[in-house]
């Protein structure tokens, strides 16, 4: 079939909820992908961060397949033998105390959001319905409902009405906003080390080590999701590890696969995560064998192949050759590792040039390349 032939069954028969680009991938191997009529390009999205390893990586390749020919789902009504494994894996690789396996990214957020309520009035003793999380303008932490309803990005709220309360807005990067907001409500502090879909924004240095002071001062739990950032992405396992901090809930997902299967975590490093007790959360599909088996091989494959280190190196590289680009219509160019933006006057998008990239909002070119290789165009 042709690309125009894919995209008119495409447009006949899919919900229309994703504009996608008029390129029709068929293959994908390392940081390179086809299209179905040859094309070749350069996969500077790496699917919003969830195949950082590389298209099709051999070794979580491998291990999918083996555990698909003897065990994929026994429910949580049954134990498992991956899912020990990748407790332990995940709490020593990540300095963890405790591990709660989900799907998806917004189901790690609204794990986490369930978590820190039921602290605040099991244990901070907030008054019943009373309970407040803190978030950022500009956030992105996911579609669902309730995520929604404290996004800032109208599109994404427009008519999805009623949302839930108890959610408060202050600016990204603000750590005042962030002490003159907390009341004896305030039950946690949820924010993104760098906020992806709003263009690579990176708060000042110290930020984050700042908002850990003031969250402990005030008895708050800190939740920073590094659903984009972990991982490698920001040339550190974790981005938090730029300030020398660790959050109270942190929350993985995306490369925690190698983009082969929905795996997502919330790790937490204070007790949190145990005030749920056995019926009050869960999913059919999360901590299954199969899963299991998938991350803690796209978690050794970061590891033993110096992924993380790669994409610091690489990433520092990249960053420093497109900052030598003279061109009048370049506003900034930032990044951390390869998480790089472009901010531009006009954005042309660039898989005409065989790159394929994302554009956040109107103004911004995201760059976040698959970091298994040192090739550079």
């Amino acid at each position: 079939m042709k690309t125009s032939e894919y995209i008119n069954m495409e447009n006949e028969y899919g919900a229309g909820n994703y504009k996608p680009l008029d390129v029709v991938l068929t293959r994908g191997e390392g940081i390179w992908v086809w299209d179905v009529d040859g094309n070749k390009y350069l996969d500077c999205l790496a699917a919003y961060s969830a195949v950082n390893q590389g298209h099709c990586h051999p070794e979580i390749l491998k291990a999918m397949m083996d555990q698909a020919k003897k065990l994929t789902l026994t429910s949580r009504a049954f134990r498992n033998d991956q899912l020990p494994l990748l407790y332990e894996e995940l709490c020593k690789l990540t300095n963890s105390h405790k591990v709660l396996p989900m799907n998806s990214g917004a189901e790690a957020v609204e794990t986490a959001i369930k978590c820190v309520r039921k602290w605040g009035y099991e244990v901070k003793g907030v008054e019943q319905d009373k309970a407040e999380i803190i978030v950022c303008a500009d956030n992105f932490h996911g579609r669902t409902l309730a995520i929604v309803g404290f996004s800032t990005d109208e599109n994404a709220r427009d008519n999805f009405g009623p949302f839930a309360p108890g959610f408060k807005i202050i600016p990204f990067g603000d750590s005042d906003a962030l002490e003159k907001a907390i009341t004896k409500n305030t039950v946690a502090f949820m924010v993104e080390p760098i906020q992806g879909e709003a263009g690579v924004i990176i708060p000042p240095e110290g930020y984050l080590k700042k908002a850990r002071e003031i969250c402990e001062k005030n008895n708050v739990i800190l939740i920073l999701d590094e659903i984009q950032t972990g991982l490698g992405r920001t040339g550190a396992l974790l981005a938090e590890e730029h300030e020398g901090i660790e959050a109270d809930l942190t929350l993985i997902g995306k490369a925690l696969s190698g983009g082969f299967y929905p795996v997502s975590a919330v790790l937490s490093n204070k007790e949190v995560i145990e005030i749920l007790k056995p019926g009050q959360h869960g999913s059919t599909f999360g901590g299954n064998p199969l899963a299991c088996s998938v991350a803690r091989t796209a978690l050794k494959v970061l590891v033993d192949e110096g992924m993380i280190e790669n994409a610091r190196e690489m990433g520092a590289y990249f960053l420093s050759e497109l900052k030598k680009i003279e061109n009048k219509n370049i506003r900034d160019i930032r990044g951390r590792g390869l998480m790089i933006a472009i901010e531009k006057e006009l954005i042309r998008c660039l898989s005409n040039e065989g790159i394929m990239d994302q554009i956040t909002y109107f103004f911004c070119i995201k760059l976040s390349r698959e970091y298994n290789g040192n090739e550079m165009i």
